[in-house]
């Protein structure tokens, strides 16, 4: 049996800034990149990714989320895989093909590449590998949880060839303040 290679990521864009930043191959990039570096197969899984303005994201952030304000990325697994015990990785072999959706927001992901000093693209990509690793259980709210997916984050961004973005200043609010 063939079987077709596809890229993971559709992309809806309703904010015209994004269409001039290449965010189908920065999104595949990420999301292959991070599928891959959990032994997951880039080609096997497939996501939805929003790219709006902070006005959309803090409508979806106040109906999801109840907080009515804009944020950077926002996620909808298809699939609840977060485990019960604090610091524990997700049962990866129950993870559907259709992983679920992102929303990303323009203004605030520009605002805060320019506050830390970083390439809008740097920011973005770590953005898209924070929104797959949600798609896939992992999470931040528990300490235990955090430390394991920063960890994540950093090394799936080592392998992409991006330094850490917690030692930036200014990064930790990015993820933890909105």
């Amino acid at each position: 049996m063939t079987r077709r290679m596809h890229n993971p990521v559709d992309i809806v864009i309703e904010h015209d800034p994004w269409e001039a930043v290449g965010l189908d191959r920065l999104a595949n990039e990420a999301a292959s990149a991070a599928l891959s570096h959990l032994g997951l197969d880039p080609g096997a899984y497939e996501l939805c990714l929003l790219a709006c303005d902070d006005a959309r994201i803090a409508e979806l952030n106040g109906t999801f989320r109840d907080k009515p304000r804009p944020t950077n990325v926002l996620s909808w697994p298809s699939t609840d895989l977060q485990p019960d015990a604090a610091g524990e990785p997700p049962d990866l072999s129950e993870a559907e093909p259709e992983l679920g959706d992102i929303a990303i927001s323009w203004e605030t992901c520009s605002a805060e590449a320019e506050a830390m000093g970083k390439p809008l693209e740097d920011h973005l990509r770590h953005l898209l590998v924070h929104g797959v690793l949600h798609l896939l259980g992992y999470d931040h709210i528990r300490d235990e949880d955090a430390a394991l997916m920063e960890g994540l984050e950093v090394a799936i961004l080592a392998e992409m060839g991006l330094s850490n973005p917690y030692l930036l200043d200014g990064a930790e609010e990015a993820f933890n303040g909105k």
